[in-house]
């Protein structure tokens, strides 16, 4: 399938959700069966070149895509959660929002040292929770692979946070 036909099935949705932005709504992606398939197909190529021990999937449509990349790939996927949703000991990562902090939880033993990952997320934008990701992994020892998205919103230059480590998103859109 052209990657023109993914791209037609992501819809804009102007003013969501609150004015002057431009949702990026891939729930008519995730509708068509072929149209997911073949993204996620080639997600999985291009992450194959990270050569990674596992995926590091974030809440909650990056569950969607690293469900189906672990599954091609063959590699063992970890949540990445808000706070309070893992029921076991976690690791816990404050970071940066437009107004005001999040935190993103993992479990504890998720993260192999001297092990890379994969980290799978629908979207890069700003880069908050990437980095967040990223700083769960550095503090168990292990390595950034790559960041694996769907989509980038390259004008909020979220690919900055992940700096040095790959990023490749199967579609980037400027505004």
């Amino acid at each position: 399938m052209p990657i023109e036909r993914i791209q037609r099935l992501i819809v804009d949705v102007p003013d969501f959700p609150r004015p002057g932005v431009m949702f990026k709504d891939i729930t008519p992606l995730l509708a068509d069966p072929d149209g997911f398939a073949a993204a996620v197909q080639l997600m999985a190529d291009a992450g194959r070149a990270f050569q990674a021990d596992g995926i590091l999937a974030v809440e909650s449509r990056g569950f969607i895509f690293g469900a189906a990349l672990a599954h091609l790939l063959r590699l063992p996927m970890h949540l990445v959660c808000k706070r309070g949703k893992l029921p076991r000991e976690v690791l816990r990562q404050r970071y940066a929002l437009e107004y005001g902090t999040g935190e993103l939880e993992i479990h504890a033993d998720a993260i192999r040292a001297d092990a890379n990952y994969l980290l799978v997320d629908d979207v890069i934008a700003t880069g908050g929770t990437a980095w967040a990701v990223r700083e769960l992994i550095e503090h168990r020892g292990a390595r950034l692979a790559a960041g694996l998205f769907l989509l980038e919103l390259t004008h909020l230059r979220g690919r900055s946070a992940l700096v040095p480590s790959p990023i490749h998103a199967l579609l980037a859109y400027s505004h």
